[in-house]
């Protein structure tokens, strides 16, 4: 999500070819229904996992320092993709908790008295598990209500923490722009495939930006699925063919932010600001040891 143009792909049906029948008089048998769609794979913690890291965004004030800190490196020098926003630091007005939730708010603003104020007509946050908590493999579960209006990219995702991208890997839980608001997609960043050339699946939820659904990821040294509320929709398998294609057997961080415009959130509306993603709660299970 952070320096590319993320494409989600979406699987493509193979069209299954029906010969015609010949019979008495001419007649041509009928074509069998189409068979249904399988039903989706379900998300759950798995048996024998236990919860090993959370945040229920408790007390209201600025996010826990102990669990997050806020990644603001590229403010001078902007953003990639062509993202236009300032990432701020302990700014309430950005990213505060509040009625047991984290709220973070993007707004059409320009901080100029900022040190590190690169120009950006917007200001959001980013906040990062970098340096706090890092996890190889577990099942992570977070609760959210995105943003809406054109120009907004909120993304739910993981870095790895040893080594340069792609080749750490990427792993986006949940991403979703704004002109395409019903639109949510998954994606898988490594040396074999990233940015438009990413694997991944986007899938719909109509309500994305009015109610709270749950995103979901199951890591483990075999695969991951990602799912919301409980259904998978997109499952990225370790074929065995070494680090380029799987990068996943190490340490990842968390990252939870609000772009805004650049190559994948398109054309900002101004008239939508402030615009906010809000996340009820953040939770890591692990294998019991």
């Amino acid at each position: 999500m952070n320096r590319r143009f993320a494409r989600a792909c979406t699987p493509l049906l193979a069209a299954l070819s029906l010969g015609g029948c010949g019979g008495a008089g001419g007649a041509t048998a009928p074509k069998p229904a189409p068979a249904p769609a399988p039903a989706p794979e379900t998300l759950a913690v798995p048996a024998g996992y236990r919860l090993v890291w959370s945040d229920e965004f408790e007390p209201a004030g600025l996010p826990d320092p102990a669990k997050w800190a806020y990644d603001t490196g590229m403010n001078k020098q902007g953003w990639h993709n062509h993202e236009q926003q300032y990432y701020s630091a302990a700014r309430a007005e950005n990213a505060e908790q509040r009625e047991g939730k984290l709220v973070i708010t993007a707004r059409k603003e320009q901080l100029s008295a900022a040190a590190d104020w690169g120009g950006q007509p917007y200001t959001s946050a980013r906040l990062i598990t970098a340096g706090k908590a890092e996890w190889t493999y577990g099942f992570f579960e977070i609760r959210a209500k995105l943003p809406c209006g054109k120009g907004t990219w909120p993304a739910i995702w993981m870095l790895g923490s040893q080594g340069e991208w792609p080749a750490a890997g990427e792993l986006d839980i949940m991403e979703q722009v704004g002109k395409e608001p019903s639109k949510v997609f998954s994606t898988t960043h490594t040396s074999a495939g990233s940015g438009g050339n990413g694997a991944g699946a986007a899938t719909q939820v109509g309500d994305a930006c009015s109610a709270f659904h749950t995103y979901q990821m199951d890591w483990t040294p075999q695969q991951v699925r990602f799912g919301i509320d409980g259904k998978s929709h997109f499952v990225y398998k370790n074929a065995g063919t070494g680090k380029a294609q799987w990068p996943f057997d190490a340490p990842q961080f968390l990252i939870l932010n609000i772009a805004i415009g650049g190559d994948l959130g398109g054309p900002v509306d101004d008239a939508i600001f402030p615009v906010r993603m809000e996340i009820d709660y953040v939770r890591v299970y692990q294998a019991a040891k």
